[in-house]
């Protein structure tokens, strides 16, 4: 079973996967919007999801990390929380930051669901932005790890508001620590989930200037998260007719992919390997990618039901008396994570948190608050907002289309086909974003 950790870590890599949101395509979705032909080669929306952009269709003069001034750095939001020695890692948010040799604009680049700084999408972004002149911060999403422990006010992600206030926090908190840098104006993105984050951040900036963004792109972005993440829950549900429960369906992955590496001669697990594996005899169905999308989307569900069980000491994952010394074992705690998924973390964690602020809120009015409806009049009237997405994004309905295309107008692309964020390295689609960013 090794080779499937290993190919889960590889999809928890891959931005196009676990930066994101997703759900079980409905081709009929955006059938009423103006789409822009496209020439990317995966038409398959979960092919693309989970492979993405080749290398030879991405941009070639790009900056190697070599000859980009950058560094990473930490700072303290919460330097009262208790954490569990465990945490040591996290007790600091850290950012990277990637200067330019003299004055110049600046962007803040925001991750999708349970990325740190870190991640790829992030990178090639930061090196897109730094190729164009720009100063490039790398921000870790509300949602991951690191940001919940060390920069969240609740470690509760999921109220859009609250999670965009803690992100200009340390948007602010970055610009005092570094006073060198020359700026000459401020420019946000974020994608995925980190789209929905830079809309309520652009909305809040708008009512109260700190930033005053001139060009703000969301790359592929939810429009409900609840929606989203429920339709999430649903992608592990699917009936394969071969394999009996998640076991067996692990089973049958593993023996794909034995038979694969065996016919191949080693074994490497890559972006290109994937794209590779699913052209061979041994490729994954819609049902089986579907699947194994969802179940990564089940560990970045548990790292959020665990990390926001713990700073919260709520005791529902980890008993509020239990011993995370820097040597305990998270393996108990984390498998119990793992049977609460999305839905389950907002019902058990996130609406409870929600009613303790508005009594007797509903489900439907937490939708209604975190969602780009909650922000619909602000994103309909900045023109300096727009949105690329796809036909076939997994993380959108056909009202989610209908509410875009009616809010954005021609500040929306939506290219025919490239599944959730599959083709967000894909030239044309980078050249697409940078105009958004034209003077």
């Amino acid at each position: 079973m090794r080779i499937i950790y290993i190919m889960l870590n590889e999809l928890s890599r891959l931005p196009r996967v676990v930066c994101c949101l997703g759900l079980i395509w409905a081709p009929s979705a955006a059938a009423a919007l103006t789409l822009t032909p496209s020439d990317f080669p995966l038409s398959n929306p979960f092919m693309a999801t989970i492979a993405g952009t080749p290398s030879a269709l991405q941009p070639t003069q790009l900056p190697d990390d070599r000859f980009i001034d950058q560094d990473d750095y930490a700072l303290s939001q919460t330097p009262d929380r208790h954490l569990p020695k465990s945490f040591w890692a996290v007790r600091k948010l850290h950012y990277r930051l990637a200067r330019q040799p003299q004055a110049a604009p600046l962007i803040f680049l925001i991750a999708g669901t349970g990325a740190n700084y870190k991640a790829d999408t992030l990178d090639f972004l930061k090196k897109v932005f730094y190729h164009r002149g720009y100063h490039v911060v790398q921000l870790s999403s509300p949602s991951s790890y690191d940001f919940m422990a060390s920069a969240s006010r609740t470690a509760t992600p999921g109220i859009s508001a609250d999670d965009a206030d803690d992100l200009m926090a340390v948007m602010a908190r970055i610009l005092v620590d570094n006073p060198s840098l020359d700026f000459t104006r401020i420019d946000l993105a974020g994608y995925s989930l980190g789209a929905l984050h830079a809309a309520f951040i652009a909305a809040a900036d708008a009512q109260n200037p700190q930033f005053y963004f001139q060009h703000v792109a969301l790359l592929n972005p939810p429009v409900s998260v609840l929606t989203s993440t429920q339709q999430l829950d649903r992608l592990v549900q699917v009936s394969l007719p071969n394999a009996t429960g998640k076991d067996g369906f692990f089973e049958l992955i593993f023996e794909k992919l034995s038979r694969f590496f065996h016919e191949k001669g080693d074994i490497e697990l890559s972006a290109a390997v994937l794209y590779d594996f699913q052209r061979s005899s041994e490729a994954l169905n819609n049902e089986e990618m579907a699947m194994l999308i969802g179940s990564v989307f089940r560990f970045a569900a548990a790292d959020i039901v665990f990390t926001s069980d713990v700073v919260n000491r709520r005791g529902q994952i980890v008993p509020i008396d239990a011993d995370l010394g820097e040597s305990a074992s998270l393996t108990p705690y984390f498998r119990r994570s793992l049977f609460c998924d999305f839905s389950c973390y907002v019902t058990r964690q996130l609406l409870p948190h929600w009613q303790a602020i508005h009594a007797n809120a509903s489900l439907v009015q937490l939708d209604a608050a975190t969602s780009l409806h909650a922000i619909a009049p602000f994103l309909r009237s900045a023109d300096y907002v727009s949105v690329i997405t796809n036909a076939d994004d997994l993380i959108l309905t056909a009202n989610d289309y209908a509410f875009l295309q009616d809010t954005f107008g021609d500040r929306l692309t939506v290219y025919d086909h490239g599944g959730h964020l599959g083709n967000i390295k894909y030239v044309p689609y980078v050249e697409k974003m940078l105009s958004i960013y034209n003077d």
